[in-house]
């Protein structure tokens, strides 16, 4: 493929990639944030998006196999612990 053929097929992506964007912004399905939204916004979290439930931070120790094992369960290891944790506590 020569440097021209190659220019000319990104450009056609480039062009197939913009012509997607304005198809989405006519169906609705594309929200445009004006100027104005952008200025009422305020600094932070939106409101209410805090959980209902606070959690708090501690500081456990654990040997280091246990902490290995939860850690190799992937992503979420400290929710799925906690769920783990809870589930055995007194009273649950």
């Amino acid at each position: 493929m020569s440097e021209a053929e190659k220019l000319n097929a990104e450009d056609a992506a480039l062009f197939a990639s913009i012509e997607r964007a304005f198809s989405q912004l006519e169906t609705g399905n594309v929200h445009v944030t004006t100027g104005e939204e952008i200025a009422r916004r305020s600094r932070g979290r939106p409101k209410g998006s805090v959980a209902a439930v606070r959690k708090e931070a501690i500081t456990l120790r654990l040997a280091p196999d246990v902490l290995e094992r939860w850690r190799a369960t992937g992503k979420g290891w400290q929710t799925r612990m906690a769920q783990v944790l809870c589930a055995q506590a007194p009273g649950a």
